[in-house]
């Protein structure tokens, strides 16, 4: 029994202490670089974008309670730094034209597919399940917004260069 004791009291100690050990946060709220500046948002889209998007997919993570407890706020801090790093609306406009135009593919992709949000995500922010309508709406701001970078880039701009 001694020994099993001891071992809980191990496990509780290094328990108590990775809760010393913090992920920084994505609290950045600079927004010279996001979407915004260079496409129209409408409202109903940016508060779809808040609520299903965001956390993951820009500079700004609204954190929940349980975020304060390690491992599960490393493991929610290494989701927010993929999802940032695979697309980052507030870094959007520092894209090329072609990345830019190739994210906005991705994103219509992943939404028509149902794979964005993740399920995961909807399980506990039960707000961001988007019904077939803010699908739609979504999708279709994003073809706006390609059909905008249509009009102002030449086509060739628009796809990935081929490497040499």
């Amino acid at each position: 029994m001694k020994t099993a004791t001891k071992i809980g009291a191990g496990v509780l100690v290094v328990l108590l202490l990775i809760q010393l050990i913090r992920p920084t946060r994505n609290l950045g709220n600079d927004l010279t670089h996001d979407i915004s500046t260079k496409y129209p948002v409408p409202a109903d889209v940016a508060q779809l974008l808040k609520t299903a998007c965001n956390d993951c997919h820009s500079n700004y993570t609204v954190y929940p309670w349980y975020t304060n407890i390690q491992p599960v706020g490393w493991w929610l801090q290494h989701h927010v730094n993929e999802g940032k790093e695979k697309l980052n609306f507030s870094e959007f406009t520092t894209y090329r034209p072609y990345r830019q135009f190739h994210k906005l593919d991705e994103t219509i992709e992943m939404i028509n597919e149902g794979e964005m949000p993740l399920n995961s995500y909807t399980w506990v922010h039960t707000d961001a399940k988007l019904t077939q309508e803010q699908r739609e709406l979504l999708t279709n701001w994003a073809q706006s917004v390609q059909e905008a970078m249509r009009k102002e880039y030449p086509a060739d701009s628009l796809v990935r260069p081929e490497k040499k």
